[in-house]
Formats: structure tokens, sequence, C-alpha cells
């Protein structure tokens, strides 16, 4: 790996700092992404991070991918401020190679294959689950780098009601409210919330106006227990919002004229579910629901152009305790619609129909994980995945795990069949995405403390890569070969009031071909945080560093050509204080790059300055 070790360096001194700071609590997290059974944290042999409702809230972030980059081995872009579209990187991987699911049900579009994480606001979640490394051999096609499954908020136990209320920079408002409980074998949960921003201008040298966001959202679930071993039930989420932005010409152009663009999306997911135990060994989950991406672009209030994905999507899982492990058998199907403005691939349609099987378990120090897949994908061919995991228990803290998998993604219908006069034209010559990963990692975990380092190294060939390959102004796509071998060291610890966490990822995501950084995505990456609590008062701050990253724009001097722009590194401080006063009402004020850092996600969009949120929050106990 070539890696800057200056940067490297001065992240790791920064953890460092934290003295011993071994990591967190939750070491009997209950995990259900990483083998799609439930499994203890400790127990898994997979690289896995769990976010729950009260780091959430302690958290105070404004968007998703804000949360999530707090976590080890991801980073995020935007082009943008609030509702912006946002890109996740899981391990230097492809921002498409990020699956992103809801409550179980997929959300990546059949368009360009990302996840409209900027409609996913965090008043509607109530966990995330991430997996990082292959995990095709388990949720199929798009799992290259990771899986974040995104549970919405719950309801159990006593009736009670919760709500928030928030302002800040960017004349920014946020307000949530909910209700949930159980009565009588009934689960029920509903929480609404709406935001609204000015923004700030969201491209540089582009119209110099405000570009806002407004968004409303909801999420809900009910479920009735019919007995201890049989139940049914459905979640729902929906979010729909407007995002103002900058296109057309600089305003430098002699042809500047400025316009008005925004964005209409809207994001929704509906499941039911049916988990039944059938014998005392088997127990089975039928799972059938739909998710719907709409978005819809216009120009001085005329529509331009419009993308749908609805997907459908049916799974039947069995889970069979053996007299030796557990065992999974499954079956899959997923159906992909997408109904668009460009007439060229209008209506095009997927079918993927899925058989999966794992098996895992432990004898005394020893543990394993096996899983294999078949996909067979109508306008494709099949795909088989699989993947092996070894752990083995040194002590009741320690533990060594290796693991190897393959993954792959299939090209979406704009990497196909697109054409957008001047912009792209997809390419029907594409090959699907294969990956072979491997990845050793040392684990260490009490009840108070969690730590790990894990090597990984990820060959992946045909990647899809969008560029200006001598076609004129048109962007298009092509096959080149990656690698990515990296390190993450993560730890957390608590120290009676003290919390302590950090994490530093070391990699190199390269173009093997031309030997290149693969676009936005940082050789050095480190996150250093710490909460203490003193009376009513938690006071928390964390620092969020990145090294440079590099990003293609098309090079009008040489047209058919590209050329690199170099995006400096940056250190941002973000500080968080609460108040609590009483058991179920607290203040908090969150402020976000302290120092007013100048730096760039993607290259030419802006991003926010120093900014700050303040607000009341009440949670019926």
């Amino acid at each position: 790996m070539n890696i800057n070790t200056g940067a490297a360096a001065g992240v790791t001194l920064a953890l460092l700092s934290s003295t011993q700071a071994l990591a967190a609590s939750g070491a009997e997290d209950i995990v259900v992404t990483a083998t799609r059974q439930e499994a203890r944290s400790s127990e898994l042999l997979a690289d896995v991070s769990v976010i729950t409702r009260e780091e959430i809230a302690a958290a105070a972030q404004s968007s998703l991918p804000e949360l999530l980059t707090r976590q080890p081995g991801i980073e995020f872009d935007a082009n943008g401020g609030a509702g912006s579209s946002m890109s996740l990187y899981i391990r230097g991987t492809n921002s498409e190679h990020a699956l992103v699911l809801i409550d179980g049900m997929r959300i990546n579009t059949a368009s360009k294959g990302l996840a409209s994480l900027s409609m996913i606001p965090l008043a509607q979640i109530e966990r995330i689950e991430i997996l990082r490394g292959p995990a095709s051999s388990l949720y199929g096609a798009d799992a290259i780098g990771g899986v974040v499954h995104i549970f919405t908020r719950r309801g159990g136990g006593p009736m009670a009601f919760n709500a928030e209320a928030g302002y800040g920079s960017y004349d920014t408002s946020r307000l949530s409210a909910g209700i949930s409980g159980e009565h009588q074998g009934w689960r029920y949960g509903l929480q609404a919330a709406t935001s609204d921003t000015a923004g700030f201008s969201n491209r540089k040298g582009y119209n110099p106006d405000r570009d806002g966001f407004r968004e409303q959202s909801f999420s809900g679930n009910l479920a009735y227990r019919i007995d201890a071993d049989n139940e049914v039930g459905l979640n729902a989420f929906g979010s729909d919002g407007r995002n103002d932005y900058d296109g057309g010409r600089k305003s430098s152009d002699p042809k500047y004229s400025p316009q008005r663009h925004s964005l209409d999306n809207s994001l929704a997911s509906l499941g039911l579910y049916s988990r039944n135990r059938i014998l005392n060994n088997w127990q089975s989950t039928l799972r059938h629901g739909w998710t719907i991406d709409d978005a819809t672009s216009h120009t001085d209030g005329v529509a331009q152009s419009h993308y749908r994905t609805a997907q459908t999507q049916t799974a039947w899982q069995n889970d069979l305790t053996l007299p030796l492990g557990r065992a999974l058998l499954a079956a899959e199907r997923l159906e992909q619609r997408l109904s668009t403005s460009e007439k060229a691939y209008d209506g095009r349609e997927r079918r993927i129909d899925s058989l999966l099987a794992g098996w895992g378990g432990a004898v005394g120090a020893q543990r394993w994980q096996l899983n294999g897949r078949h996909d067979d994908i109508s306008d494709l061919n099949s795909k088989n995945t699989g993947s092996a995991a070894y752990g083995y228990q040194f002590t009741d803290a320690w533990r060594l795990a290796a693991s190897v998998g393959t993954a792959f993604k299939a090209p979406t219908m704009n990497d196909l069949y697109s054409y957008v006069k001047g912009m792209g034209k997809g390419n029907p010559d594409l090959k699907p995405e294969y990956a072979r990963n491997r990845e050793l990692s040392l684990h260490y975990e009490t009840t108070a403390h969690k730590a790990s380092l894990t090597y990984f190294r990820n060959d992946i060939e045909d990647l899809i890569e969008w560029g200006y390959f001598s076609s004129g102004s048109e962007k298009t796509p092509r096959n080149v070969r990656a690698e990515i071998d990296g390190w993450t060291l993560a730890w957390r610890g608590v120290f009676g009031a003290l919390s302590l966490r950090g994490s530093l990822d070391l990699q190199d995501p390269r173009n093997a071909q031309t030997g290149e950084m693969l676009n936005r995505r940082a050789r050095e990456h480190g996150v250093v945080g710490a909460d203490y609590v003193h009376g009513a008062w938690t006071f928390g701050g964390e620092i969020v560093g990145s090294g440079a990253r590099f990003d293609s724009v098309y090079d009008k001097d040489a047209p058919g050509k590209q050329r690199s722009v170099r995006m400096d590194a940056y250190t941002l401080l973000n500080l968080t204080a609460s108040y609590r006063i009483d058991r179920e009402t607290s203040l908090f004020v969150r402020v976000n790059n302290v120092f007013n850092e100048d730096y760039e996600l993607a290259s030419g969009y802006a991003t926010p300055g120093t900014n700050a949120m303040v607000g009341i929050r009440y949670a019926q106990k």
C-alpha cells in the first residue's frame, strides 16, 4: 500500500492520545445482518458495527451519511448540502457497492444503483447494523463493500410518547414526534418528522443563491404475537422532499443566466412478515414487500427528467438448529422495474431468483461460518458467490478470525442503456463486476471495552468506471480492474463517566491498470471521539480527519479527456452538549466544523462551514 505516512501518523497519535481506549460497551448486542440469524456481537467472525437509538440521539448529527462516517471503514461524498446526492464508500469500494436495506427491504435504485441516503432522516431510525466486507453470499447483488441495514423506530413496552424540536444554522428547523407501545400481544409504533433548511449555495462558481431542502417522513410498525413461537407484522416507511440545487452554466460564463433547479424525491417501503416455529428446531420467516424510489427534476418549475424504481421482494428463510451448529436455507425473488423519461430504456425490467444456504457453529474455542448463494438474473448470466470464515477464541476476551469471500454487482440500467446528450451514454457490452476478498482480524471484547484490528484485500474484476474516455463531452462506462487493500483499527472504551472511541483506516483503493486512486476516496481516514457525564450534563466531541482525495472532471481544453483534481486533506472538530432537565426531558446543542474548515467532498461542490443546532428532546419513560 502507498499511504501518506505523515497524515497517518497524525491521526494515529490523536487516537493514541485517548489512552488505552480499547472499545466500548455492547458486548452483548444481538446482531442479525452479519449472518441473517440472531447472534451475539462477541461471537461474530465478520467485521460489524452497531449504532443504537441512544447513540443516534447523542450524536445529534444532521444526516445519515454524517452519522455513518463516524464508523470504521466508511467515507461519504456529497454534491452540496442537505438533500443533495450523497454516496457511501465502504472499505474503499464504489458507492454502488454499499447495499442499503430498510427493515430488510433493499432500496438501491435500478437506475444508478445508489440508495437515496438524504431521504432517510435520523428521526425515523431505531438502529443501524453495518457489515463490512463482501456479503453477496448472503444478500446477492451489489454487496461488494458491505451492507448498511437500517431498522426504523420500533414499538414495545408500555405506551410511550416521544418528541423533539430543533433549530439551527442556515435557518434549519426539525420537528419529530411518535408513539409506541405493546398491549395484549399487539406491538405498535408510529413516528412522523419534518425538516426545513434554507441551506447554502451547493456548487462553487454557479448560481450564488441558497439551495434549500424540505422533507416530511413517517415510519410505522404493527405486529401481533400469536404465541411465543409465532408472530405476524408489517413495517412501513415513507419520505418525501424537495431539494434545490445549482446547475447550468457557471456564473463566469458570458451566456450565464440564473435558473431555478430542484429535485422532488420520494422514498417508500412496505414489508409484511410471518415468523413461525414449525418444529422445535425449525423456524420459518416469510417476508414480502415493496420499495419505491421516485425522483423528478425541474428547471424553472418545468419537469425535465423522471426516474422511478419499483421493487418487489419476496424471501422465505428457514433457520434450523442442528446437532452441530445452525443452518440457513432460503429462497428469494427480486423484481425491479424502471420507469424513466429516457425513452431508450423506459420500462426496463430485471428479475433475480436466488437460493442460498449457510452453516455456522462452534466447538470449544473454534468457530466457523460458511455461506453460498446462486443468483439467476433475467438479463444477465447467473452468478454464484460464497464465503468461508474461521475463528479461534483464545480467551474470553480475545479472538482471531480469517475469512475469504466473493461478491458481484450487476450493471445498472444507467450503466447499460442510458443516454443524455452532452452528459452520458451507457454501454450495453459491460460485464458484471466480480470481487474476491480476504481478511484477517484480531478482536478484544469485554463488557466495557471493544477493539479490533482488521486487514483486508479486495480484488475486483470488471469494476465499472464512468469517465470521459475519448467520447467528446459525454461520459461513458467501461470495465477496469481494481485492487483495494488496507487496515482498520477500531476501539471504544468506558472509564466511569468518560467514554472514548476511535478508528483509523489506512487503505489503498486504486485502479490496478493505471495505478491511480479511485475517485473521492482517501488513503487515510480517522475519527476520535469522547463523551463525559457530569451530573445532569453530558459533554462530547469528535475529530474527523481525512487524507487527500482525487476527483475526475471533464477537461474542456482537451475534448474527450478528463483530468484529475486533488481535494486537500481536512480535519473537522464537532462538539456536543446536553442537559437533562428530568429523566424524560433534555436540552441539546451541537456545533459542527468549529474552526470553519474549507473542504470538499466532491470537486466543485460546497460543504457547510461552522454551524450549530439547539433543541429539546422528550422521551416518556
